[in-house]
């Protein structure tokens, strides 16, 4: 097999990503991964898991994300790299799960609540 599949989640954010053999190109969304993440820390956050397995430049990934923000979408695209990684070679767990890169970090946003403001934040007092 030589296509791989894999789906990450963050968040709101949910990416899907297909892993083949090549030189080390991401694609997110059609575009380049430095052009769809302007700031550098995202795309070190998101690639975290070639560096550590010490393969960027032996795969391609082609990945489609959708929801949510940008970093909630580093995120999402983080977990799905490891996972299709992981699908690939299954020895590089030993070096995956010490890092914490395939594990699912489920922090939401709470949900806003019936007569206050936000989730917690209630109304603001006016004594005048």
């Amino acid at each position: 097999m030589d296509k791989y599949y894999a789906t990450g989640r963050r968040k709101n954010s949910i990416a899907k990503v297909w892993l083949t053999k090549g030189d080390g190109h991401i694609t997110i969304n059609k575009r380049d991964i430095k052009e769809y993440f302007p700031r550098e820390f995202w795309v070190k956050n998101a690639t975290e898991a070639l560096s550590v397995t010490e393969t960027d430049n032996d795969f391609n990934f082609n990945i489609s994300v959708l929801g949510g923000g940008l970093s909630g979408q580093s995120g999402a695209v983080r977990l799905g790299i490891s996972k299709a990684i992981l699908l690939y070679n299954e020895s590089f767990r030993s070096k995956l799960k010490p890092k914490g890169l395939l594990t699912r970090d489920s922090r939401m946003v709470e949900s806003k609540k019936y007569g206050k403001r936000k989730a917690r934040r209630g109304q603001q007092f006016s004594k005048r």
